[in-house]
């Protein structure tokens, strides 16, 4: 790995969160097949392109986009977890995609060099930085002139249930742990669309665009395996782990959860619960 300097984050998706993506890879794959659709929407990759994608985990991404910009172009996937890049080299091994490349890197520090990519992209990889005016200063010289960013990023926990519903179980289970800064390395850190706007233009890029948009996540399985699911990983188990809870406590959060997600349980008994995200776009300027 190149120098990293967002060392907790690195430890963190390179230890148990990371084993748990593997793991999960279909699980969150369908669940975030609508939003990966979204960014590759508004992104408007054509065949030809280089794309630099932040955050590429398990290589949901890094396959869609190699497809769309055929033999001629080219994929380079960032990300600091490596246990989520050995999936992405096996899962593009088994696509027989040739055109993408995984890198251990922390794109806030990476030397970028002459890659002069035409588009950087991220599906929530990019909310996790310790210093991300400084992040976005350095991917920023991974864009050629012209270049354009866009990424995903979600809206806030009000408007994300998937989130909010869980952390709402924990807590009544074991208890809420102290508040944190709410712009601090995690999933919701770049909720304030200002704060989105003011980062990206102090780290020079221009023609800031942002729209919030309402999606709808698509985890698969029926709501006994969500319930459990969620009782364990994403904010309910962050909250159980972080209070000192038990087995005992794990399974009082997922027996509350098979009542609150029943709200979101489709006719097929699938589940379909309603998100919101930022979709964010920039150039890198001439």
């Amino acid at each position: 790995m190149s120098g990293i300097v967002n060392t907790e984050q690195a430890d963190h998706w390179s230890g148990k969160a990371g084993e748990v993506w593997v793991r999960e890879q279909a699980m969150f794959d369908g669940l975030m097949a609508p939003v990966l659709d979204l960014l590759l929407d508004r992104a408007g990759l054509r065949a030809g392109d280089k794309v630099v994608d932040i955050g590429c985990g398990t290589g949901a991404g890094l396959i869609a986009e190699a497809k769309i910009v055929c033999e001629a172009g080219h994929v380079i996937g960032l990300d600091v977890s490596g246990p989520m890049l050995d999936l992405a080299r096996e899962r593009l091994d088994a696509e027989g995609v040739a055109n993408a490349t995984c890198v251990l890197a922390d794109a806030q520090v990476h030397p970028f060099g002459d890659v002069a990519a035409d588009h950087l992209v991220s599906r929530f990889g990019v909310m996790f930085f310790d210093d991300p005016r400084a992040a976005f200063a350095n991917m920023r010289t991974a864009l050629k002139p012209g270049g354009r960013v866009t990424f995903v990023c979600w809206a806030g926990m009000d408007g994300n249930p998937w989130f909010r519903v869980p952390a709402e179980a924990a807590k009544s289970v074991v208890g809420a742990p102290p508040p944190q800064d709410p712009r601090a390395p995690g999933p919701m850190a770049f909720s304030e669309a200002d704060y989105v706007r003011d980062t990206l233009g102090q780290a020079g890029f221009e023609g800031i665009g942002l729209t919030t948009e309402e999606i709808t996540l698509t985890p698969i399985g029926d709501l006994e395996q969500n319930a459990t699911f969620a009782s364990r990983e994403g904010p309910a188990g962050r909250i159980v782990k972080d209070m000192g809870g038990g087995r005992g406590d794990y399974a009082a959060v997922a027996e509350k959860l098979r009542d609150a997600l029943k709200e979101f349980e489709a006719p097929d008994g699938a589940l379909r619960v309603p998100g919101r995200v930022h979709v964010v776009s920039a150039s890198a300027g001439v």
